[in-house]
């Protein structure tokens, strides 16, 4: 079952209103009806609900009065018009007034429950940028990037000359150093702070996906796009827009992405006609792109456009300093979350300290937090947190790092490509990565697969 949602269906037909409650609440909604227009704008306007499914043709109030009344009480509630033969005009005028879509009778139950699952997905978007917009300083203040190191300090120092500016910015750093809590400091400490923060993280969208997402389409470009649909770029004007792992976009996508942030402007695909969008850029990556570039895996006009200001995060391995403050960052934050009083016990900082963190501080945290849930509120002993993480001294495997990742990485791609009889995109989606991102990983590993071997 997809997404459930709040829906008022409005028709002043009881057999049909009727019907349509019915379906609806069989897919597992939670349905209430409206037998007019003056019933519907005064339930509409609650802002109740997620979707209202309206007809055009009733009394004194119509569904076109519904929808204007709708949406200036709640922008963010979709609207589905109901038409019969004969009323496509009007049809057309509802999507002109913000209608997300409309369905026209005769329809089957399907075809219904495919266009309110669809709008349920849009309003789920529009609630989590509104929620972004109203909560986001609140929830993501600058206290959150803990560290006393002068690595950090400096960061710290970059964030507040950079972001009142308008400036795009690149953040480069390992997996798990925190580049997400960057960007979104930046964007709370910008004049944008009031206006949505959208991340898209590139590795995990297939390159046909991406476009769509980013840049909208509209109705018929494709097979299944039965509607025109704002992309997540128009949902970010006046805020800002995050890139997680920009350098998993393929060469393709990087141009028009370029051309977007060069004239400030997007199209959707299957329409000619520019928009206009007002979007800061912040970019991140764990990639070096100059030697991205060098490869040509990345394009290097993309590159001098991001490296507008630059912010490199340190792994924790060189901001040693700053394991006691994490530690007892996610130990208070942890106790608060699962109501207990747990604590460190003797010497466990001290081998927390010795700990090289290949995860960063994202390893780190999930470490605390599995230690305070087994734990229960008593003290946190060394085998408790880290059972199996051999300290600095005690790894002589004669092999850096990046050998055993590249080794481990090795062997989870080709034993996926392997159970998948050597088909690209099925693997992918078990390991939970982009195609794209796998062909990458494939062509810097060296692993030339066939499906025959």
């Amino acid at each position: 079952m997809g997404n459930v949602g709040k829906i008022l269906v409005v028709d002043d037909q009881r057999n049909m209103r009727t019907t349509l409650a019915m379906m609806l609440r069989g897919g597992g909604h939670d349905v209430d009806e409206a037998e007019d227009g003056e019933k519907a704008c005064d339930l509409g306007a609650s802002g109740a609900y997620d979707v209202v499914l309206t007809d055009l043709r009733m009394g004194e109030k119509d569904g076109i009065d519904v929808l204007r009344h709708i949406k200036q009480e709640q922008p963010i509630t979709e609207v589905i018009v109901m038409t019969a033969y004969g009323t496509i005009e009007s049809a057309v005028e509802a999507m002109r007034l913000g209608a997300f879509d409309y369905i026209q009778k005769p329809f089957t139950e399907q075809e219904l429950i495919v266009k309110v699952q669809k709008a349920l997905e849009s309003r789920r978007l529009h609630g989590q940028v509104q929620l972004f917009a109203q909560e986001f300083r609140e929830k993501y203040h600058f206290e959150n990037i803990i560290g006393r190191s002068q690595a950090v300090r400096d960061v710290l120092g970059r964030v507040v000359k950079i972001a009142p500016t308008d400036a795009t910015v690149l953040i480069t750093g390992e997996s798990g150093t925190g580049k997400e809590l960057v960007a979104r400091a930046v964007h709370a400490n910008s004049r944008r702070q009031d206006k949505p923060f959208v991340i898209v993280n590139c590795a995990a969208i297939t390159e046909t996906l991406l476009e769509s997402e980013l840049f909208g389409h509209a109705r018929g470009a494709f097979t299944g796009a039965v509607t025109a649909r704002r992309g997540l770029f128009e949902e970010a004007d006046g805020g800002t827009f995050f890139f997680d792992e920009i350098a998993e976009t393929a060469m393709t996508f990087q141009a028009k992405l370029l051309r977007a942030i060069q004239d400030g402007e997007v199209r959707r695909i299957g329409e000619n006609r520019a928009i206009k969008v007002d979007v800061r850029i912040i970019a991140a990556t764990n990639v070096d792109l100059v030697q991205a570039v060098e490869e040509k895996s990345f394009r290097k006009d993309l590159y001098y456009r991001l490296n507008v200001a630059r912010f490199h995060l340190p792994p924790m391995r060189d901001r040693q300093e700053d394991v006691p403050l994490l530690v007892q960052f996610f130990l208070d934050k942890y106790n608060r979350k699962m109501k207990t009083r747990t604590k460190l016990g003797e010497g466990v900082m001290e081998r927390l300290q010795q700990y090289d963190y290949p995860g960063n501080v994202r390893e780190l945290e999930n470490m605390v937090e599995q230690a305070v849930a087994l734990a229960g509120g008593g003290l946190i002993g060394v085998d408790d947190i880290l059972p199996q993480a051999p300290s600095k001294a005690s790894t002589t495997t004669g092999k850096t790092l990046a050998d055993l990742v590249d080794a481990a990485e090795r062997d989870a791609v080709e034993n996926a490509l392997r159970s998948c009889d050597g088909n690209r995109e099925r693997a992918a989606d078990m390991l939970g990565i982009s195609p794209t991102t796998l062909w990458r990983k494939m062509t810097r590993l060296g692993i030339s697969f066939d499906s025959r071997s």
